[in-house]
């Protein structure tokens, strides 16, 4: 693994950060771009989290003994589906169609698309690893042992957020500059 790998990585390697430079995240909001494809793809990315963060609040409630083991089930087989349903289907938008025209915008950030790419690759892993223990939380639930499918559900939920949460901010660091300078033209 290179410092470049996304369990390793500390946020986007400083050559691709040449954009972000001209364009840093407090002033995007501002710019005449940024209502339209970019606030709706930094929406999806805060749907992502979003889902996290709640299926996290709702193991530990669980853990806790202040959920019940139907309730936290039905929650986990919900929302957990929803989280991977939606996040592969909103990668494959991104290495088919947005990654393609957006590498074409800029050459000297071509190196962050496939950075990106080998991101995808490495949550695929990951999300398969995360089914299975959403699976295990479920079957756990109502179990002799509840809380050790819940246990490993949380600890595998805190691993994957981390790790979503890196490819999400560098994503964004990366590909709202290349927007805001070059434009959305093509991409929607």
């Amino acid at each position: 693994m290179t410092s470049d790998t996304l369990e390793l990585r500390a946020g986007l390697p400083e050559p691709l950060r040449l954009l972000l430079d001209t364009h840093p995240r407090e002033s995007w909001k501002a710019h005449p771009d940024f209502h339209g494809l970019v606030s709706f793809w930094l929406e999806r990315h805060m749907m992502f989290r979003q889902l996290m963060t709640h299926m996290g609040r709702e193991t530990e409630a669980f853990l806790d003994g202040s959920r019940d083991a139907q309730g936290f089930a039905q929650g986990v087989a919900r929302y957990g589906g929803l989280f991977v349903n939606q996040l592969h289907g909103h990668h494959q938008i991104e290495d088919h169609h947005y990654f393609p025209l957006l590498r074409q915008k800029d050459a000297r950030i071509e190196r962050g698309f496939d950075l990106l790419d080998a991101d995808h690759h490495a949550l695929d892993s990951i999300l398969n690893r995360f089914v299975e223990q959403a699976n295990g939380a479920i079957q756990g639930a109502g179990g002799a042992d509840p809380n050790a499918g819940a246990g490993a559900f949380r600890d595998g939920l805190a691993e994957l957020e981390q790790l979503i949460g890196r490819h999400l901010e560098d994503e964004e660091d990366l590909i709202v500059p290349v927007i805001l300078i070059h434009g959305a033209d093509g991409l929607g």
